[in-house]
């Protein structure tokens, strides 16, 4: 970069290679006179290979029979996480049902808080109110990590909120943690390289969010809807506020008294937690869509510093989690159909936006919410934490 672009982008250029070079998403350097203070975003500390000799872990899984818990499974076994046992916990209900894993066939468990707390790491793939009433007693003394996939712990000040490649640092030392809302997850991991290389003054997101965001009973409503549709038979809704088919509803969670939704506002609470910028300006709009997986983004940001795209590409195509889809030419930009099923996050449709000039950038990022905005996410801080 110092040889590309000259002297006069020196701290940048320097930023850039230090970034590429350690694999470490750095500080951001020093603002401009009056501009909000950038700080620190932590060292990259999952995107590593699992080392062969890594002590192999007592795993859990609470919810094991959900949407979630079903993908931390898979997640497990395609990184190949050193596993001894793996221990399988839900309902009454489920419990007797047996679930195939790369140890063999586990059968499901009822939870109990004893059983629970015999392993090393625990992942909780279950609402917030079960991880209210449960979560700090398995976490404590001579009991697991617990990696908490809920939204119950995220805005606790004494509970990490982690996206690995940004913020594992935090996490050390604590045997609880919270894993990020899933929207919230994908943005960062296209908008955290870019705020330690330029800087950033606001952020402004609308999301579109899949049917599979509200669990499998989205997801089937929206498929029975679709197929009603088609045949010219009416369809009602009950998971979502109006009929999903051949629409879009911009109501995602419950409203709350400043006009945002409560999701629209856990992407700005958990997006200045993570980034540790608690006075970031960020404004979000929550749009469902029909479509099943995958969540897309449109994300404008004004940053500190002017935007150098050339710069943008080349980090981006660098960073640890993200894949960078940017030829408009040849009809190449992030999708849902794509990014279904990915680990990494798609990023592209660079450009500088018009309103903000030369310190504004406009991208789309699409990433599937149930890996990376959950499973792979917390299996990712398990790997940071404790191999």
């Amino acid at each position: 970069w110092l040889c590309r672009h000259g002297a006069e982008k020196d701290e940048m250029a320097i930023g850039a290679l230090i970034c590429l070079a350690s694999g470490f998403v750095r500080p951001a350097l020093p603002t401009a006179r009056g501009a909000p203070a950038v700080r620190p975003v932590h060292p990259v500390a999952a995107a590593h290979a699992i080392s062969m000799t890594a002590t192999a872990q007592k795993v859990g899984i609470v919810g094991a029979t959900g949407a979630v818990g079903k993908e931390v499974i898979g997640v497990l076994e395609k990184r190949g996480y050193p596993m001894s046992s793996v221990r399988l916990f839900g309902s009454e209900r489920s419990a007797g049902t047996v679930v195939s894993t790369s140890l063999g066939d586990v059968s499901i468990e009822a939870f109990s808080v004893d059983a629970a707390r015999q392993t090393d790491v625990l992942f909780l793939c279950v609402d917030g109110s079960f991880a209210l009433e449960h979560g700090e007693k398995l976490a404590a003394p001579g009991g697991p990590l617990v990696i908490d996939n809920s939204s119950a712990f995220r805005r606790d000040p004494k509970v990490p909120l982690l996206v690995p490649e940004i913020n594992a640092a935090s996490g050390k030392g604590h045997r609880l943690i919270a894993n990020p809302n899933c929207t919230t997850a994908i943005l960062l991991m296209a908008l955290a390289p870019l705020v330690a290389l330029f800087g950033v003054k606001r952020v402004i997101v609308s999301t579109y969010q899949a049917a599979s965001g509200a669990g499998a009973e989205g997801m089937a409503e929206l498929q029975e809807g679709l197929a009603a549709g088609v045949a010219g038979k009416p369809f009602t809704n009950k998971v979502f506020a109006h009929p999903l088919p051949y629409n879009v509803i911009p109501h995602i969670d419950v409203f709350q008294p400043n006009g945002y939704t409560k999701e629209e506002m856990k992407v700005a609470w958990e997006t200045r937690k993570i980034l540790d910028m608690p006075d970031l300006p960020v404004s979000c709009t929550a749009v469902r869509i029909p479509t099943l997986r995958a969540h897309s983004e449109s994300v404008t940001i004004e940053t500190v510093r002017p935007v150098d795209l050339a710069m943008v590409r080349e980090i981006l195509s660098a960073a640890p989690g993200v894949r960078l889809v940017d030829d408009p030419a040849a009809k190449k930009y992030p999708m849902p159909i794509t990014a279904t099923g990915s680990y990494d996050v798609e990023v592209g449709r660079l450009r500088k936006n018009e309103v903000f000039g030369e310190c504004g950038l406009d991208m789309f990022v699409c990433g599937d919410q149930l890996l990376r905005g959950a499973a792979l996410n917390a299996v990712l801080i398990a790997e940071a934490l404790v191999i």
